[in-house]
């Protein structure tokens, strides 16, 4: 038998450092010794400031009070996410989260809406979704789960938070859990000459850390799992060519949204993320299609309000590490891999990470097999996140920029070509081995794009269309009453967890 590791040593602070403390903290109840490492000089990406409903099962799992995260994060809430001009220029759609309608008998709901749609008497796709009708209405509720046959028990909700303000709370959370916080550069990396194992990081400082379990949570760099170790990254640029994004704050607008949005620009997109004291903006581009002097222009012409900084460029590569966990060192975070925030994915990614890490928890005879299965787990992950991605890109009709024409016509993965035309065929969904997105998710972004099934699921017709319409309108109109019950979002967030002033 392997003797248990005790070390764990977290090499980056930021988001993915301090959640991979906070839950290790948590979940291994104390015994083991787990230090963070992270110097003030490097600073923070920190572009993850939009999350999906996963992050309410960490902060559960990791103790942590709704009400007083939001007011240390400057949080506000996310009913989901609306694209603007990625279909035509002009054209919006919301991807909303939950479910869509109500399952009747053995055909899914969207079936149903589908046959009716294609007669015209049926509503918008998103009438029959309460966070997309709540979403635009700007009201918002948790979820009331002691109604369970209302729409109001089924919805599903994030957050928008402060990056560098998540990772400070996280940190005051850790250390009243005993991890220990490094402050220093590291300057060198030693490797275990038997196995090539990392064995300790040198500060600048002299001082030597030495552990039995690395978390790389350095960021682009990879100090660690490229660094040290040349594990190798897998370019997918050839699928999703934006390889810049220039980030800025703005001042708040009149209206507090509950979601996030996309809007697609000549060569690429800008996000908007509303905070209880700020909204986050950034334009993520192809820079061989528009110079960064255009694209901060176009950033900075498409702000609610006054910009609050100078635009803050970051450089990345699509794609993912070769292998996430490689001898004792686990890439968590941005050093794992870099998808665009199209879908907001990337807290979701580091949570997913530090899961898959307790699962397959090693000793120290690190089992090649375990270490294998997570990289197998992590790697499907990673395919099938960059799939739905690529689709927002691939099924636009814009005729206005070479970017967009290259990318409408560029291949995609075999994996996402069989989604597509499995949808065209009869707009059929299937989700495979518990992947991230969910069939409501696929089928808003392909209904909202504008790809057309050729047919519906015949059984739909074993339902007359009469009792199809009044199915579905009874659907609607349940929806449209709780949603009118609910309150504005700003009004919930005053009095749930408004935060102080900055």
């Amino acid at each position: 038998m392997n003797s248990p590791i005790k070390n764990i040593v977290i090499v980056g602070g930021g988001t993915a450092g301090w959640m991979s403390a906070t839950a290790l903290s948590t979940m291994l109840k104390g015994r083991y010794n787990i230090r963070l490492v992270e110097s003030d000089e490097i600073g923070i990406v920190g572009v993850g400031e939009a999350t999906i409903p996963m992050i309410q099962r960490f902060n559960q799992v990791a103790g942590i009070d709704e009400a007083e995260f939001m007011r240390a994060t400057q949080g506000t809430y996310k009913l989901g996410i609306e694209f603007v001009n990625w279909g035509r220029q002009g054209e919006r759609y919301m991807h909303g989260f939950g479910k869509l309608g109500q399952d009747l008998w053995t055909v899914r709901f969207d079936q149903y809406w589908q046959k009716m749609h294609r007669l015209g008497k049926a509503r918008d796709l998103g009438a029959y979704s309460i966070t997309r009708m709540a979403a635009l209405a700007n009201k918002f509720m948790p979820a009331r789960p002691d109604l369970p046959n209302s729409p109001l028990a089924d919805i599903a909700y994030a957050y928008h938070f402060d990056a560098s303000l998540f990772a400070r709370y996280l940190r005051g959370v850790c250390e009243g859990r005993g991890v220990v916080r490094t402050e220093g550069k590291i300057t060198n990396v030693s490797l275990r000459a038997a196995d090539g194992h990392v064995e300790a990081i040198t500060l600048e400082s002299g001082e030597r850390i030495e552990g039995d379990l690395f978390l790389d949570c350095s960021g682009f760099r990879g100090l660690l799992i490229e660094g040290a170790l040349e594990t190798g990254y897998e370019d997918w640029t050839h699928w999703l060519p934006c390889d810049r994004a220039l980030a800025v704050p703005c001042e708040s607008s009149a209206q507090l949204l509950p979601y996030t949005r996309a809007t697609a620009h000549r060569a690429g997109w800008q996000w908007r993320i509303p905070l209880q004291h700020r909204i986050g903006n950034g334009h993520v581009y192809c820079s061989s299609f528009i110079d960064d002097s255009e694209a901060k222009d176009t950033l900075l012409m498409n702000l609610d309000g006054r910009a609050l900084a100078e635009p803050r460029m970051v450089k990345f590569k699509t794609g993912m590490r070769k292998q996430a966990w490689n001898k004792n060192v686990i890439a968590i975070g941005l050093s794992s891999g870099f998808l665009e925030p199209l879908e907001s994915t990337s807290i979701h990614l580091i949570q997913s990470s530090i899961a898959r890490l307790v699962s397959y928890f090693p000793d120290s005879g690190f089992n090649p097999v375990e270490i294998a299965e997570y990289n197998r787990q992590s790697r499907f992950e990673y395919e099938r996140i960059r799939d739905f991605v690529i689709l927002h890109y691939k099924l636009n009709q814009r005729d206005d920029s070479d970017f967009w024409k290259h990318c409408a016509a560029m291949a995609v993965p075999d994996t996402l070509a069989h989604k597509m035309e499995l949808f065209r065929a009869r707009g059929r969904v299937v989700r495979t081995d518990n992947e991230l997105f969910t069939e409501p998710g696929w089928l808003q972004v392909m209904y909202g794009q504008n790809l057309q099934p050729e047919g519906y699921d015949p059984l739909a017709d074993l339902q007359s269309e009469a009792d199809t319409h009044e199915y579905l309108e009874n659907v609607r109109e349940v929806i449209a009453q709780c949603v009118d019950a609910m309150p504005e979002h700003a009004a919930f967030i005053a009095q749930y967890c408004a935060a102080p002033k900055l």
